[in-house]
Formats: structure tokens, sequence, C-alpha cells
């Protein structure tokens, strides 16, 4: 069986709040409701859009949740059309770390609650795209912290629970990896603080990205 490190995206690989916040906040705009804290917005990272939604507004219903999941998506394409995304830098050290990673036998993939189009523009962005092989996205499956992205992200690995380790930064990665029975590795530059990630499970939390590797072979 393969090793298959799972990492989420936002808030882990790349640091992208700026892009989420502004079209969560044009969102809310065109609803003509109160635009959230950054703060709060940070929190529901991570999740799929009408989760997200519900989770900043939870006084509305289904169809606005719904509606304003789609013009958070409007926002971001005319956002990618127009030349006014903020860039969306990997950590620093990350390919290094990867690189690590990759020496010690691991598998590489990706669970995300980006949508497959947001995730293939981050990775070929970076020119690492080709170094996943499992890339599974809000497109296909429930939001976290359910576990259907890293049971279909095991079964095109190669890999098992046993075999598995989830990488993120919130807490929806480490429920989602506790509930799928794998190892939940958290790390402390993103988006959850590092004592909600442990309170959800989390085996260990990364302080810095160069701590990765190491953490991996504990």
């Amino acid at each position: 069986m393969n090793k298959l490190a799972l990492f989420d995206c936002d808030g882990t690989l790349v640091d992208s709040q700026a892009n989420i916040c502004a079209a969560v906040e044009e969102a809310f705009a065109l609803h003509g409701v109160a635009i959230p804290e950054r703060a709060a917005i940070r929190r529901i990272v991570g999740l799929s859009l009408v989760e997200a939604m519900r989770g900043l507004l939870p006084a509305a219903g289904d169809a606005q949740h719904r509606a304003m999941a789609e013009d958070y998506k409007l926002a971001f394409q005319r956002m990618r059309a127009t030349g006014a995304l903020a860039d969306e830098p990997l950590f620093e050290g990350m390919i290094a770390a990867l690189d690590a990673i990759e020496a010690d036998g691991w598998v590489l993939g990706v669970a995300t609650g980006k949508s497959d189009r947001g995730l293939a523009h981050v990775l070929d962005l970076h020119g690492i795209r080709q170094r996943f092989v499992t890339l599974q996205t809000a497109d296909r499956h429930p939001s976290k912290p359910h576990p259907s992205m890293i049971a279909l992200a095991m079964a095109e690995a190669g890999a098992t629970p046993e075999t598995t380790v989830m990488i993120g930064d919130t807490s929806y990665d480490m429920l989602m990896g506790r509930n799928a029975g794998t190892r939940a590795l958290g790390v402390a530059w993103g988006y959850h603080p590092a004592a909600e990630l442990i309170a959800c499970g989390a085996h260990a939390v990364a302080e810095r990205v160069a701590d990765l590797p190491g953490l991996m072979r504990g």
C-alpha cells in the first residue's frame, strides 16, 4: 500500500485569504446584508460554499445560502477575468517540504473546499499540479468534515487509513481525518489556531513548514 500525504489547499499549501474574503464580501453586498468581519470569513475557509454561507449567515434560508454561493463563484470569476485576483502564494518553504516528503516515499494528494477550476488554477500557477496523484474538491463531495474526499483519495492513491495523513489548517480538516480513520496533522500558519486543531483531533501541529517532513515520520 502507498503512503498518502493528503493536503488541504487554502491556508495549508497557499495563502489565499485575500481573494476568498473579497469574494465573500461582494456576495454579501449583492444581497444587501451586513458584510462579516474578515476574521469570521477566515473561520469558514475550507467548507463547501453553501455550508460556508450558512455558517456566516445562519438566519437566512437554504435558497439564499445557495444564491450567495453562486454569487461568490461569479465574483471569483470576475476577479480572474479582470486580473483583479490577488496573489495566492505558496507558504514559504513549501516546495522544499514537498520534496522531502516525496523523498520519504509518500505520494501526494489534495482535499479542498475549492472547486475543480479553482484548485487547477492555483496548482498550475505554481507549477505543482503534476505532483499530486489525487485531487478531491467540493465539486464532487459533501462538505468537510465528511470523510468522502479522503475515502476517494485513498482509493485513487492505493492507500489505506493506516497509511494516510490528512494535513490541514482548520478544525474541519482534523475532524475529516478523524472521521476517515487517518492520522490528522495540523499546521499553525493557516486560519484556525493550533489549540483548536488539537481539540478537534490533530495528532500533532507543525509550527513551521520545515517541520512537516519530520512530523510525517512520527
